[in-house]
């Protein structure tokens, strides 16, 4: 979840430091530093909480030095204070360390650095890190005696890790490792940085050097070596990226959320330009996957977190209906620990954002494993649906699909979510296509309805924005939100009460519309707004029934509903209109309002929309 930055080079370090670190914070924001080395010194400064308050430290403090490393921190050992802010460093203040990830064994280390002398001032696992590398540091090192102190202590580390290095007596080096945590490696003109993720090197290079696991780099203004744990030289060749840094721009918008809210019919646009045959093929979809891949395949498996999960279920819906693939949707977080049964002929599908969810990664990873002794029918066979196509998950699994979405900053996932929703409808229409479970002229009919999509999401944002606007300050005290839908919109109840909770505070639950009466509907009364998913289909009359219900108990009703339908009308005190559509694609449009809805709500009380209170976008540990 954290943010490490690093650089050497030939400009003064602090000033891109800071720089990829306001690149970074979405990845964690309780508290932030920066360690320097000038005149054969470790120099560091911390502040807890926001960016802001290190930035207001640096004004006052000149630092001409040109090599540093720098973090945005998510707390996790300690609580969000200056003195556990990173970097850390030992006692001596020889070598200062940023983390990304945690040390399991930290205790155990701990407790033997303290027989030895060392003094700790932090709650933290990061801080036993500088305490052995300067353990293992000679009195007066040379040659490679730091890379080797470094070298030997993460051969005591256990845990998920990314590191970044300087030592006072090495005024000219940068140490990095990866370990089970993402780290990449740009490269400049005389210059070198490394960061958690491209967003923080974009604005400088457009070349960069991924770190494997089990690899760690050593930075000098004359390079970059490239090691495994054991000290072996490695070659990798770098790769160039493939989008410009004014994408991490807010471009006029007010916050990033809303921007790439905005963004979201070009994204469907690009899926669509992208995974669409031309008129004379052969197949109507053409995404990049081997069919070798899922021939044969009798049963699914979608794992994966958070909002992906909820797309997940839209995805488990389309695969069963279209298709007619048995599905099932695990939480990776719970999956890891209760796997389900091992089945022949089973395809397991990673679905991240970032492609580097820790808990995500780590059940593929364990899937692959179980399978990978045993023959045929029970290979595994992994797919990959993210929008960072450089990342971990595409390193792990045998094929994936790229959505198209590009980096997003906002901490609640809004065009992510609907480009997952577009790489399912792609999958399912595929198999249905190969499988003969639908016709050609039913899938040519659904592929027109998708066309469609961007416009109609863009009528909705035009159209409904101010009105959705106006809406939200009514909620400004509201307590308790209950989103309901029903089939293939139950899981976008999900997804919209997922959305106030990360960034309005607002306790919100998301239910089946018919399971209401089976408890939930205890919590109702005139202080509870519910929002119903009521878009035409075969569930609709059923979604229309179950509001009636809420209605009676007092409920302030608002209806997801497509304009000029009176019995809606009739039925919900406030309507969130959405273009005519049908059931099959509504979640992609049902999901607009309900974003808008959280993000107005969020914006009129002030909040910090981008950057929820506990939340980071990238979660890379347990």
């Amino acid at each position: 979840m954290c943010g490490i930055v690093g650089y050497i080079g030939t400009q003064t370090a602090t000033d891109i430091l800071l720089g990829g670190l306001e690149k970074l914070e979405y990845r964690g924001y309780d508290s932030a530093g920066i360690a320097t080395i000038l005149d054969g010194k470790i120099h560091r400064l911390r502040a807890s909480g926001k960016l802001y308050n290190l930035r207001e430290k640096l004004a006052h403090s000149v630092n001409p030095s040109q090599i540093g490393i720098a973090h945005t921190r998510w707390a996790t050992h300690g609580k969000p204070e200056e003195h556990n802010a990173h970097p850390h460093v030992d006692t001596a203040a020889r070598v200062a360390v940023v983390q990304n990830g945690i040390i399991e064994n930290y205790l155990d280390l701990k407790e033997e650095l303290i027989t030895q002398g060392c003094q700790f001032e932090s709650e933290t696992d990061t801080e036993v890190i500088p305490h052995l590398i300067a353990s293992y540091l000679p009195c007066a090192p040379k040659g490679d005696d730091f890379l080797k102190a470094v070298q030997t202590t993460i051969t005591r580390l256990k845990g998920a890790f990314a590191l970044a290095i300087i030592c006072a007596e090495y005024s000219d080096e940068i140490i990095v490792v990866r370990n089970q945590a993402p780290l990449i490696i740009g490269l400049g003109q005389g210059e070198f940085f490394c960061a958690s993720d491209v967003t923080a090197i974009a604005p400088h290079t457009c070349a960069v050097l991924s770190l494997e696991n089990g690899e760690m780099a050593r930075l000098t203004p004359l390079g970059v070596e490239v090691y495994d744990f054991e000290l072996n030289r490695l070659r990798k060749q770098p790769r160039t990226l493939e989008w410009s840094a004014v994408n991490l721009e807010k471009q006029g918008f007010r916050h990033f959320m809303l921007k790439e809210i905005h963004e979201q019919p070009a994204v469907i646009r690009a899926c669509l330009e992208r995974y669409l045959s031309p008129p004379d093929s052969a197949s109507p979809i053409q995404l990049p996957i081997d069919s070798q891949l899922y021939q044969g395949v009798q049963q699914i498996q979608i794992i994966a977190c958070g909002t992906s999960w909820h797309a997940g279920l839209v995805g488990k819906y389309l695969l069963e209906q279209l298709a007619g693939i048995p599905t099932a949707v695990q939480y990776a977080s719970e999956y890891r620990y209760a796997p389900s049964p091992l089945t022949p002929h089973t395809l397991t599908i990673g679905v991240t954002q970032s492609g580097e969810t820790a808990d995500t990664l780590a059940a593929l990873e364990m899937e692959k494993y179980r399978r990978i002794n045993l023959a045929s029918p029970y290979q595994a066979r992994t797919l990959g649906i993210t929008n960072r196509p450089e990342s971990t998950l595409t390193q792990m699994v045998d094929q994936i699909i790229n959505t198209q979405a590009g980096i997003e900053i906002g901490v609640a996932a809004t065009k992510s979510f609907t480009a997952q929703l577009m790489g399912f409808y792609f999958l399912a229409l595929q198999l249905a296509f190969e499988r003969q479970t639908l016709s050609l002229e039913q899938i040519q009919s659904i592929i027109a309805g998708m066309r469609a999509l961007p416009h109609q999401i863009e009528e909705i944002i035009a159209k409904q924005s101010a009105p959705i606007e106006q809406l939200a300050h009514e909620f400004s005290q509201t307590k308790d939100f209950i989103f309901i839908g029903r089939g293939i919109n139950f899981p976008i109840a999900l997804e919209g009460a997922l959305k106030l909770k990360e960034i309005s505070y607002i306790h919100a639950e998301g239910y089946p519309a018919g399971e209401m009466k089976h408890g939930p509907i205890a919590l109702l009364d005139e202080k509870v707004p519910v929002i119903a998913i009521a878009m035409p289909g075969i569930v609709y009359d059923k979604v229309i029934s179950n509001a009636q219900e809420a209605k009676a108990r007092y409920a302030r009703l608002i209806g997801v509903t497509p304009k000029d339908n009176l019995e809606a009308e009739a039925t919900f005190d406030d309507l969130l209109y959405v273009p005519q559509v049908e059931e099959l694609l509504s979640p992609i449009l049902a999901v607009i309002p309900l974003q808008l809805l959280a993000y107005y709500i969020a914006a009129l009380q002030g909040l910090d929309v981008d950057q929820p209170r506990n939340l980071a976008k990238s979660v890379t540990v347990e």
